[in-house]
């Protein structure tokens, strides 16, 4: 029997036919897809902003993985939202499907990243997480699967589907995505490098001729 032979080549056989869309609705190749990701951490590590990732249940993990590695590996400042003592605060308070919006409008800054995992592609949650960051100015990647029609895959600037209503088959694409992602943007450059800011240093005071310790005069230098 090739019970576990049939599995990978089902799981290789979506990868290759995973539907990637961008803002638009426009069909990208899945290698054009991942290019825009990596771009995305890339220029986000370049320009100091952040990644946030959100998912429920064994999405949730995922992003786990992918906050990991994003931190550990491309190096990149990122936020996961995994702290159960925060995220059943907000949900007990606010409601399960405000949480993770709650916590994003938080954090979001413009031209921080969002990555939305969903295997359905219709939690509510994540749904409203994804509008808030949009609504911060975030650039939002999407991974989701089962329906063709699902929300979510409408609302990424990439979009990625993955065409089987299984969770298994889904949340194992959707992990090689992201180690895919993390792994082609760790030893990746930005073509353009921010001009490094100027910074503040405070020299040792010095006295005057004839000043008393109340005439302390501070030097700045750049």
């Amino acid at each position: 029997m090739r019970l576990l032979t049939q599995y990978a080549d089902q799981l290789c056989s979506l990868l290759a036919n995973t539907v990637v869309t961008n803002t638009y609705g426009s069909v990208l190749s899945v290698d054009e897809g991942a290019a825009s990701v990596v771009a995305l951490l890339v220029s986000a590590r370049e320009y100091g902003r952040k990644v946030m990732v959100v998912g429920n249940g064994g999405s949730a993990a995922i992003a786990a993985h992918l906050h990991n590695d994003l931190c550990k590996a491309v190096g990149v400042r990122a936020l996961c939202f995994a702290d159960a003592s925060l995220m059943t605060a907000l949900a007990n308070d606010h409601g399960y499907e405000a949480a993770y919006e709650r916590a994003v409008r938080q954090w979001a800054e413009d031209g921080d990243v969002l990555v939305a995992i969903s295997s359905s592609g219709e939690s509510e949650n994540i749904l409203r997480a994804v509008r808030a960051a949009k609504d911060s100015g975030c650039a939002v990647v999407t991974l989701s699967g089962f329906a063709e029609g699902n929300r979510l895959r409408a609302l990424g600037a990439v979009n990625f589907y993955v065409p089987v209503a299984h969770y298994g088959l889904v949340e194992s694409a959707h992990a090689i995505l992201a180690h895919f992602f993390t792994d082609a943007a760790q030893g990746r450059k930005s073509e353009k490098r921010p001009e490094r800011p100027a910074r503040l240093r405070l020299v040792r005071p010095t006295l005057a001729p004839g000043e008393g310790a109340l005439g302390r005069r501070w030097r700045d230098a750049r």
